[in-house]
């Protein structure tokens, strides 16, 4: 695996487990004591925001692996679209999926559900809603980095490496 894609790897698998221990914090009064949060304080935002994280850092992985950098203006934007365009429509992703988990069949679009809609709850659940209401988007997104970011590993360590351009996209 190329060194930028471990990278990217490496730091997709970090935001996961700062997802899961931002929960744990927000529901460890105990924790809270340690840290000098007050009992009352959650940071379940902070766990969704790092989840989204954990799946964009992924999405970047496996496009660098084959090829494709996206950058800055825009480069959330830029990744989603390249992901769905370069990996999902074109069916690339569905076949290497296909591998992993044999005898189950996971389409690639549930892949890029899963990084749409924590996209989308990066941006409502951070700034628009209040922290205590946020437990239950929270697990379901540190549960949907942690399938997004194995499924995604799991597919750059099988190898498959395509055409090794980079293109700015």
């Amino acid at each position: 695996m190329d060194s930028g894609v471990r990278l990217y790897i490496e730091r997709a698998e970090n935001e996961v487990r700062l997802a899961s221990a931002i929960f744990i914090l927000s529901g460890s009064n105990e924790l809270k004591e340690k840290t000098g949060a007050r009992d009352e304080d959650t940071f379940y935002s902070g766990a969704i925001s790092h989840a989204y994280y954990a799946i964009f850092y992924a999405a970047k992985a496996i496009l660098l692996d084959k090829g494709i950098k996206t950058a800055p203006p825009e480069v959330h934007r830029k990744t989603f679209e390249a992901f769905r365009k370069e990996l999902v429509d074109n069916g690339e992703l569905d076949v290497e999926l296909l591998k992993i988990y044999k005898a189950m069949i996971v389409r690639a679009e549930y892949l890029l559900g899963l990084f749409g809609k924590e996209k989308w709850k990066r941006g409502h659940f951070t700034y628009q809603t209040i922290a205590q209401a946020n437990i239950t988007p929270a697990k379901e997104s540190i549960s949907n980095a942690q399938k997004f970011v194995k499924n995604i590993l799991q597919v750059l360590e099988k190898g498959g490496k395509g055409d090794r351009h980079i293109f700015k996209v």
